[in-house]
């Protein structure tokens, strides 16, 4: 999962063309994927198309209770010395952001279910959305050591596998300039 490259700064949804060439660089390093996933938005679309990959699916995936942003708004867990630790505290508070981060997370194992155990899925989101479904995936991890947000086409490989299957891995992807 990767959030999206940049935006125009002129305002709107679509990508600036340094996010289309972060999103190009990064690409041409990664895949193939079984399955290519987006948000609605269309900056999620042209990061993947970008990145030289074809959407199979878009997902209205941004927060529909406003509770999530209410959550949000109060914490500003992003801007915490370790912004995974204070939004895993949002989220086992059990309100709207929980629903939202299990939602999303149950989302992806959907996902990936089907695919075969050398196939894999790219999912390119949003902030905020990302680092909830993570944590939710990996309810025991130490987020103390998973570092900050994720910046444009920033992201993290889950490894999904065992019987049943589950979330038992992450692996960070950082951009170096980022």
């Amino acid at each position: 999962m990767r959030r999206h490259a940049q935006r125009k700064t002129s305002g709107g949804s679509q990508l600036s063309q340094g996010g289309i060439d972060l999103a190009r660089s990064i690409g041409s390093s990664i895949g193939p994927f079984a399955t290519v996933v987006t948000s609605v938005v269309p900056r999620a679309r042209e990061t993947a198309i970008a990145m030289g990959f074809a959407v199979d699916y878009e997902l209205v995936s941004l927060a529909s209770d406003p509770t999530v942003y209410e959550e949000a708004e109060e914490s500003e867990w992003w801007r915490a010395p370790h912004p995974f630790v204070a939004l895993a505290e949002v989220i086992a508070e059990g309100g709207g952001y929980y629903l939202y981060a299990h939602s999303m997370a149950a989302l992806w194992r959907d996902l990936l279910t089907p695919l075969g155990g050398d196939e894999a899925a790219l999912v390119i989101g949003h902030s905020g959305e990302l680092e909830a479904a993570l944590i939710a995936c990996l309810p025991d991890a130490d987020y103390s050591t998973w570092g900050a947000t994720f910046g444009p086409c920033e992201g993290a490989r889950l490894h999904f596998d065992g019987d049943p299957p589950y979330f038992r891995q992450v692996e960070f992807l950082r951009v170096p300039s980022h």
